[in-house]
């Protein structure tokens, strides 16, 4: 699945800051463009993993899962 995500991202002085806008809480800071949009990157994939490891785990035993496109 290649799933696509807006980054808003903004230079504030020696600073670039980004947030994705569509994960609440996925937000860097870095010293250059590239560098933030790697480190957005990994932190949208570090949330992704942990909220699926998350609803998995409350769940429990017996679940089952469905694709839901917008």
């Amino acid at each position: 699945m290649n799933t696509q995500y807006t980054a808003i991202i903004k230079q504030d002085k020696d600073w670039w800051i980004g947030w994705i806008e569509e994960v609440p809480g996925v937000n860097c800071q870095e010293n250059s463009r590239e560098q933030l949009l790697v480190s957005l990157r990994e932190t949208l994939q570090e949330a992704i993993d942990f909220n699926r490891k998350e609803a998995i785990s409350a769940a429990g035993n017996q679940y089952s899962e469905e694709n839901i496109a917008l």
